[in-house]
């Protein structure tokens, strides 16, 4: 069976989706023990890890090829906004990289080749770093495509064994704990009749504290497997690191990103096993500081349980938006990337869901679909709406006159304190200032899906929503 280790904000929903599909979730954190009364969560290595992202927007699914496939296709049938990228700089993967940048900061920007770049910290590198250098690096922590930042890269070799790690910049054995437990972990070593690959050092991590025999010989077993597989891949890499470019690449690393509903269909799963307030992940991924709020109410509520709606006016009061805060408009591409789309001022508020943001518009070219020219003093105002799958931007000029009409399809809106997000579906409605109203882009829309950009059920659903719209606006 594929054992699966869950962190982050997402732990109980997952770990009751996973479990329910065949799957065993181990290394459970004490809460998690404590919700699923009635599972044994074994202190086994995990074939596959999935650890909420920093901006807690999705997940990263790395380990064993084979487990993360089973793990993404059950997470990506959460909802119909749910996507999933492959990463082609992996956890572990190791390439040959070149120093591009090496000014100032904590570290160097480094070519990975192929257009990959990494990022490698001077702390992690004996001497100057300068650029044209080149090392030997591994991918130490992978980053989502949505996010600006390049993975984190370091000198020298580790293979992970879930419960331990072997690496060739440490020697003997040893573990992350302290006092007789380490001392323990060390010593049991020996029992496990598993010989550990010359040049290579051991060191056991926490959960192996609650580990059996069994389940620590399979974590090292494993951890050797990928230290000779790693061997194997390199055997013909040149002894000094030549042009960028990727040598191996033990494990697989793939991104879910959760819209909205995914976030709802993620609170019906924790539902089963916990009180959830409605809204309980859409608001936890809004604002970090959102979390403890989140729980002491749950906590209060209790077995009273909730009902109702996503309470958006207490949401927003609390952490916002609200009028007079300033706003980025974070545009999502189906190829996972983020594009801001600018910041705007929040003029207006309501408490059912709906915002309005002005933007000052410079001049130069034109309004994308409306052909009408971009001037100095115009004015974008745009209303979104929680939870709706578009929003209609109006381009007025310097005495208030409308230019156009851009309707932008998209998944269904998430008004964060800080920023507005959703996924861009390509096609879009226009109305022009003559009053004609149109669909533009269903072509890329329909390549986007033939090339498996976007799923058909969610191209079908922005064909739907871009029509109806069209309608509304034609009447």
């Amino acid at each position: 069976m594929t054992t699966a280790r869950v962190r982050g904000i997402y732990t109980t929903a997952l770990t009751q989706l996973l479990n329910d599909d065949g799957l065993e979730v181990v290394q459970a954190s004490d809460p998690i023990r404590e919700r699923f009364e009635e599972e044994s969560f074994a202190a086994a290595p995990a074939d596959v890890s999935l650890e909420t992202t920093r901006d807690r927007q999705g997940v990263e699914v790395s380990g064993d090829p084979d487990a993360v496939e089973t793990a993404v296709s059950r997470a990506e049938e959460l909802a119909v906004d749910t996507f999933r990228w492959d990463d082609d700089a992996p956890r572990g993967a190791v390439f040959d990289a070149e120093v591009l940048e090496a000014e100032g900061g904590g570290g160097a920007v480094v070519d990975l080749g192929d257009g990959r770049r990494g990022y490698l910290e001077y702390d992690d590198v004996d001497g100057y770093v300068d650029s044209g250098d080149r090392y030997r690096v591994q991918v130490r922590e992978p980053t989502p495509p949505w996010d600006d930042d390049d993975p984190r890269v370091a000198p020298g070799l580790e293979a992970a064994g879930g419960l331990c790690t072997l690496s060739r910049d440490r020697s003997g054995v040893s573990a992350s704990l302290r006092g007789e437990r380490a001392e323990e972990l060390v010593g049991m070593t020996d029992l496990l009749s598993v010989d550990v690959p010359e040049g290579w050092g051991l060191r056991w991590h926490r959960p192996a504290a609650d580990a059996d025999l069994a389940a620590m010989k399979r974590a090292l077993e494993d951890a050797v497997e990928r230290a000779r597989g790693l061997e194997d891949a390199l055997v013909e890499a040149p002894e000094e690191p030549g042009s960028p470019n990727r040598l191996a690449a033990p494990e697989e690393t793939r991104w879910l990103w959760f819209g909205r509903d995914s976030r709802f269909a993620l609170d019906e799963h924790r539902r089963e096993v916990e009180s959830t307030m409605p809204g309980h992940h859409r608001t936890k991924a809004a604002d970090r500081a959102a979390s403890a709020a989140v729980d002491f109410a749950e906590a209060v509520c209790g077995s009273n349980g909730f009902g109702g709606e996503f309470p958006f006016d207490a949401v927003s009061r609390q952490f916002g938006p609200l009028e007079g805060d300033r706003l980025e408009i974070g545009h999502g591409k189906p190829d996972g990337r983020l594009i801001s789309l600018g910041y705007g001022d929040v003029t207006g508020w309501e408490p059912e869901g709906t915002i309005t943001l002005e933007r000052s518009m410079r001049g130069g070219g034109t309004y994308d679909a409306l052909d009408v020219p971009k001037e100095d003093g115009d004015v974008a105002v745009t209303k979104f709406r929680e939870g709706r799958w578009w929003y209609p931007t109006t381009y007025r000029n310097s005495e208030g006159s409308a230019k156009g009409t851009y309707v932008n399809v998209c998944t269904p809106l998430e008004l964060f304190p800080d920023c507005v997000r959703y996924v861009d579906l390509y096609v879009d409605v226009i109305r022009t200032p003559d009053g004609a109203v149109e669909i533009v882009d269903r072509e890329e829309l329909e390549a986007a899906m033939d090339d498996g950009l976007v799923a058909t059920p969610l191209g079908e659903k922005a064909l739907e929503v871009a029509e109806a719209v069209e309608r509304a606006l034609s009447k």
